[in-house]
């Protein structure tokens, strides 16, 4: 079988509206060559042991296995990122958090940076990136989650980054930071979406928080005045009918300021406040 005519059947049976782009990139990943090259390659014809290969890739993913569990990566804020079972998929969402965040820290200017839950290092890969003068600290209970961490950061070379082993604040003791970042668990824990897609395959401790997915939401808030500097930020991503309570939970903690941010789809994606 030809290249053009294995993805158009592929296609065919993965049947969902990013099917062409999926058949596209697990052939892709089989070759380990870009989309330039399968065009112009579209008219070769496969070796048995490359067809059996893709196949193989194709199966999983009609079992629902994440694209981005199979191919082992996922490109987040213009980095490409190592992504294993052990962490969560990096979404576009949380490309919010990130721009959010970029506006609360100074280029010129030396500061001290939080992220809690940092599972890929997504975040604090990206902040650290475009914000070189700050230094980054990113923490995880999860000691598999923090070594595919620091594993991006070395691919990338990013070195304004330490990684610490934490459940949240537990193991910063007494530091402080000018700005705290967290796309934390905020799914209720009976919500259906949980056994749907995706949802089945990445780590349910970075998913879901509690009877109202609130939670760790509220522990982060109520801890961390203690880790803020004077005027200091929190900013948190959360579920898309959540941005009042967590605005309200954060001015009884005594954060001022409060505002949302929304994602490309128009939805509050991300509250902040700012420590009185």
């Amino acid at each position: 079988m030809k290249i053009k005519a294995l993805l158009t059947s592929a296609t065919t049976r993965l049947d969902s509206n990013e099917a062409a782009l999926e058949a596209q990139l697990l052939l892709q990943h089989v070759f380990n060559v870009n989309r330039a090259w399968l065009i112009a390659h579209e008219n070769d014809a496969l070796e048995a042991n490359i067809h059996a290969e893709f196949e193989a890739l194709i199966n999983r993913r009609l079992n629902g296995e994440p694209i981005a569990y199979i191919l082992g990566s996922r490109e987040f804020y213009g980095l490409n990122l190592k992504v294993t079972a052990d962490t969560l998929i990096p979404r576009p969402d949380t490309e919010t958090l990130v721009e959010a965040a970029l506006a609360k820290i100074s280029p010129q200017e030396k500061s001290q940076i939080l992220d809690l839950g940092t599972g890929t290092g997504a975040i604090a890969l990206a902040i650290a990136k475009y914000r070189p003068l700050a230094q980054v600290t990113a923490v995880d209970a999860s000691e598999s989650a923090l070594k595919t961490a620091q594993e991006n950061a070395q691919n990338l070379q990013i070195a304004n980054v330490q990684f610490i082993l934490s459940n949240w604040f537990d193991a910063l003791k007494n530091q402080r930071f000018d700005v705290i970042v967290s796309n934390p668990p905020y799914i209720e824990a009976n919500d259906a979406h949980l056994k749907q897609g995706d949802l089945r395959f990445e780590p349910i401790s970075a998913l879901a928080s509690g009877m109202d997915g609130l939670d760790d939401i509220r522990a982060i808030i109520a801890q961390a005045p203690q880790h803020l500097n004077p005027r200091g930020w929190l900013l948190l991503e959360h579920g898309y009918n959540q941005a009042n309570k967590v605005a309200d939970l954060l001015k009884l903690a005594g954060f001022s300021e409060t505002d949302h941010v929304k994602d490309l789809a128009g939805i509050n994606r991300v509250t902040l406040g700012q420590l009185n």
